[in-house]
């Protein structure tokens, strides 16, 4: 059954290939990526025709078929790998997390991916099991580019919400003199999410960090900032 699923799935990517997006898609990318060349809310529609069958599975099961999926490569199949194991966050358990971890290691290899499952899937598990918000700052360490910047993405709908404010900061500050162009964006990112409800705070972080943030970075944090925040936060 887990093969008839699949099947289907790459049987409809197959026949949905757009031969502009197949021309375009390495562009967005610095790394090399494997694509079909489906437009994505193409994607999403060939993902979300399957969720009912997916939602009547053991989470098991869809975690079975998330892997597969992950497995070939290909940057459609790794977007329906993001959108099943989403459509079964209720049944999240924390030891899920060990899954959700070992994705970001040995499969994400593109921004993309790694946005789409952890602003999702992984977001939704920290709020949800926010004493894992440890692991993401064991992320921030890693060697591995992804993880790293996993840590701050993860964060980005929670930030939104006023969430994790102080854990927010601390990841910050682990990843603040990143090399990592992706990974400063990441961060930046999830600085200018946090934003939205601390726009006090992150002013007063950026500002106390700003000789040593990455303009990359700097920027990315400050970008719905008022302007006269804004100026205050470029002034060297």
């Amino acid at each position: 059954m887990k093969n008839s699923i699949l099947e289907q799935v790459r049987l409809e990517l197959k026949n949905s290939v757009d031969e502009k997006t197949l021309d375009t898609a390495q562009h967005f990318f610095k790394e090399q990526i494997t694509a079909y060349g489906v437009k994505v809310p193409v994607v999403n529609k060939i993902s979300s025709s399957f969720l009912s069958e997916i939602r009547s599975k053991s989470k098991q099961e869809v975690f079975d078929l998330c892997e597969e999926l992950w497995r070939s490569g290909m940057l459609e199949e790794s977007f329906i790998a993001c959108s099943w194991s989403y459509a079964i966050c209720k049944k999240f358990e924390p030891s899920d997390f060990e899954v959700f971890e070992r994705w970001v290691q040995n499969y994400v290899d593109n921004w993309a991916s790694c946005d789409t499952l952890c602003n999702h899937t992984v977001g939704e598990f920290i709020e949800m099991y926010p004493q894992f918000l440890s692991k993401l700052k064991e992320w921030a360490t890693s060697e591995n580019r992804w993880m790293r910047r996993a840590a701050a993405v993860t964060l980005i709908i929670p930030a939104r919400k006023g969430l994790f404010l102080n854990d927010i900061f601390e990841i910050a500050e682990l990843l603040l003199a990143d090399k990592d162009d992706l990974v400063q964006k990441g961060y930046g990112w999830m600085l200018k999410a946090a934003n939205q409800a601390y726009q006090t705070e992150v002013l007063d972080f950026v500002i106390k960090y700003k000789t040593t943030m990455p303009r990359t970075a700097l920027r990315y944090a400050i970008e719905k900032m008022p302007q006269e925040m804004k100026a205050q936060a470029m002034k060297r």
